[in-house]
């Protein structure tokens, strides 16, 4: 990846207006810069893998379009690729001038990009970049520096626990999703050179068809019964995985002792941080990726590019993706409060029950 000096505060964020109306528009020019109406399409991937697609990356979008007072038309393709692309079908044909999706794997993805190009729909890929698409911008976190980070906050668990030569397991990501191809790179980058000098020892390594988490826990279910139940660090490509992978070490009673790293600052991740269970999470600012996601799609669909000084080369097809990719954050029990306060989850939701006095511990008030 190249990254330009560009942070989200030089993007531009938020273009003000009234509060959109999200009925249909009777354009039949398909040219984004034409009198068409402008409107926005927006393909979510899923709800089951993990909660933000539709508590965080919903929300935000909701309110970037409405302040800039453009017609939108966001829905969830439920992990169904034919669903996904009927959506897509649908969207193109009621008229949007822009489509903004997180595909379920790069042929569909691709497919979709294609059908929106030939009928002069403009298109951003969200959060996944589809290899060999034709998205005009790539809008996400630097993902190879999400999986750094989580190399280096279960280095730092393991140390802390003075754990030596530990079997470390993988639970990797979708094989389908070129996220989790970055994450292991960058979690290699950090844990490859500590296998090789034998500091650690590589245990099993499984990769979670469709981030689904009742696999995963089946899956490293299998682990555990096959190292006998010697594994010492989980690197879990997510917050679901690492719970399922929580879940079965509290079947063992193993929770607790062996660190699990996760993804996302969800709240279950969060409160398994405050108990102990998990070692850390990586939290991404939602609403830093989709105001710079909504105000590249609300410019296209009103037929105006931006430069976003930065790109990513589509290992594919080898293009230059016009691309903002933001930075993001390594959190240990210490500063979860961080992510209460910067408001994408709240004390209500994290703070219940047994969890009131690990958040007074922790300085979550």
């Amino acid at each position: 990846m190249r990254r330009g000096i560009l942070t989200i505060a030089t993007v531009g964020l938020l273009v003000t207006g009234g509060v959109a109306a999200c009925g249909d528009d009777s354009g039949s020019d398909n040219d984004a810069g034409s009198d068409k109406k402008p409107k926005i399409g927006v393909i979510l991937p899923d709800s089951k893998s993990s909660g933000r697609w539709e508590n965080a990356d919903r929300k935000f979008l909701e309110a970037a379009f409405k302040a800039a007072g453009v017609d939108y038309d966001i829905q969830n393709a439920q992990d169904d690729k034919n669903q996904f692309q009927t959506l897509a079908d649908q969207m193109i044909t009621g008229g949007v001038t822009a489509l903004m999706i997180v595909n379920l794997d790069s042929g569909t993805g691709k497919a979709v990009l294609e059908r929106a190009k030939s009928q002069g729909v403009a298109t951003i890929d969200y959060d996944r970049l589809t290899l060999g698409g034709s998205a005009e911008y790539y809008v996400s976190f630097d993902n190879e520096v999400v999986g750094k980070l989580q190399g280096e906050g279960l280095t730092k668990c393991l140390t802390d626990k003075g754990v030596q030569k530990p079997v470390v397991a993988y639970l990797n990501g979708s094989p389908t999703d070129n996220n989790a191809t970055l994450f292991k790179n960058g979690y290699d980058s950090v844990l490859k050179p500590k296998f090789d000098s034998g500091e650690y020892v590589k245990g099993p390594e499984q990769s979670v068809p469709a981030w689904d988490n009742a696999q995963g826990a089946t899956l490293f279910e299998q682990m555990l019964t096959q190292t006998g139940g010697k594994i010492d660090g989980v690197l879990a490509a997510n917050d679901g995985l690492g719970n399922a992978a929580i879940s079965v070490l509290k079947k063992n009673k193993l929770n607790g002792k062996v660190p699990v790293t996760g993804q996302d600052a969800d709240v279950q991740g969060l409160q398994n941080i405050l108990a102990g269970d998990q070692c850390m999470t990586v939290y991404k600012a939602i609403k830093q990726e989709a105001d710079a996601a909504a105000e590249l799609a609300i410019g296209l669909a009103k037929g105006e590019r931006k430069e976003t000084g930065q790109t990513v080369k589509d290992p594919e097809s080898g293009r230059d993706v016009p691309s903002v990719l933001l930075t993001p954050k390594l959190i240990f029990k210490e500063n979860v409060k961080d992510v209460v306060a910067d408001g994408f989850v709240t004390k209500e939701a994290l703070c219940t029950a047994e969890y009131t006095k690990l958040c007074a511990e922790a300085g979550i008030s």
